[in-house]
């Protein structure tokens, strides 16, 4: 792939309705605490994204292999299974989501919404990356023109009391950050092959955490300027019937094209013969059904699960690489990372239940490496004291 192609692809990811409605959730900070809490979690987030696609293109390998080069080929499925997980998960809440928000047009119902996008998401897998970069510059193009038209009616307004429930700033910081931490475990899946490792991770990232933070301060906006998080009630309000039906559909196509098609590439992890277009394929459609028949209104709990799992797991990766420059392993399992990863895991969801001020990410990864590089320092010694 191309840098240009990179940045596209990033941007097109993150023009995802489920970031414009979690930007909803920031609106009793106020409109510069809001905006402060996305920006810190996007670089936070933004950070670790560019480390994590570093390492895949430095390696040349997908995003689960370089957990197996931590974890051990048994550890390395664990994470590919919960990274699976994941991207289902998002794959049906992106459907239901972008189903949902279509069906305020009036045009179909939710059922046939969701048969529509899921169709669309599997034509994008069959269409394959012979015509997929152009196909996708295409729409991210169009959906960039629109998202500036709509950006522009909602920070014309004044300013509203903010509203909702109450919302500690590093639990917004904290909702920012996990946005790009759920691409970690697929980032290395697209910058594998790039021939400037850095050049590659370095573009996808800046291009992914740019358009997110938009994205989110979209939402916010809504929620402030105008009153409302129905994104799809704002565009029939301004008066972009199909166009607002053409972003609704595109965007939630070509995030979850993404979503599905590494979801097949994880699963290989854990079984190699797999063919994956006919998997990620199958897992869309499977996806539509789950989305056709399940309520997936609130995602607030996903999140913090995707941050739990997926924080620890990169910290442990980045003291490997950066810190130890560890060999990649060759053990089934390597029970000292597996242990670390449990004792961040805990730490994450325990400061879930006890606010901290820069929320969970930083202080977790911080304890998380920190936890690498004294069991590393007492084991070597051990090992040369025998």
């Amino acid at each position: 792939m191309k840098p240009f192609s990179y940045a596209v692809l990033w941007a097109g990811a993150a023009v995802s309705l489920a970031e414009i409605l979690t930007g909803t959730f920031f609106a009793p900070l106020g409109w510069q605490q809001g905006l402060l809490a996305i920006v810190l979690g996007h670089l936070i987030g933004g950070v670790l994204f560019f480390l994590a696609g570093y390492i895949g293109a430095v390696r040349q390998q997908t995003a689960m292999e370089t957990v197996k080069s931590s974890f051990g080929q048994i550890g390395g499925r664990l994470f590919a299974l919960l990274n699976v997980l994941q991207l289902v998960g998002w794959t049906a809440i992106m459907i239901y989501d972008g189903a949902a928000a279509a069906q305020v047009f009036g045009v179909m119902n939710h059922v046939l919404w969701c048969a529509l996008i899921g169709g669309l998401i599997v034509l994008w897998l069959w269409l394959g990356n012979r015509y997929l970069s152009k196909i996708n510059l295409l729409a991210v193009l169009a959906l960039l023109l629109v998202t500036l038209v709509i950006s522009t009616k909602i920070f014309s307004g004044s300013l509203k009391m903010p509203t909702g429930e109450a919302m500690s700033f590093g639990a917004a910081i904290e909702l920012a950050a996990v946005m790009p931490l759920s691409w970690l475990p697929l980032v290395s899946d697209y910058t594998r092959s790039a021939s400037k490792p850095f050049q590659a991770a370095l573009i996808s990232s800046v291009a992914y955490g740019v358009m997110s933070s938009w994205m989110y301060a979209m939402g916010l906006g809504m929620a402030l300027f105008v009153g409302e998080t129905d994104l799809a009630k704002i565009l029939l309000n301004l008066g972009l019937g199909a166009i607002g039906v053409l972003m609704i559909v595109f965007s939630t196509v070509t995030t979850t094209f993404l979503d599905a098609h590494s979801a097949s590439i994880s699963t290989q992890a854990i079984w190699q013969r797999l063919p994956e277009k006919s998997f990620a394929m199958a897992i869309t459609v499977l996806c539509t059904i789950a989305a056709m028949l399940f309520s997936m209104n609130d995602i607030t709990d996903f999140l913090y699960w995707i941050g739990s799992v997926f924080a620890p797991m990169i910290a442990i990766l980045i003291a490997d690489f950066f810190i130890l420059k560890k060999p990649v392993c060759e053990q089934n399992v390597n029970g000292r990372n597996v242990l670390i990863w449990l004792l961040g895991f805990g730490l994450y969801r325990y400061w879930l239940a006890h606010r901290l001020s820069v929320g969970n990410t930083l202080p977790v990864m911080a304890m998380t490496i920190v936890l690498c590089v004294i069991t590393d320092f007492v084991l070597s010694r051990k090992f040369q004291a025998a």
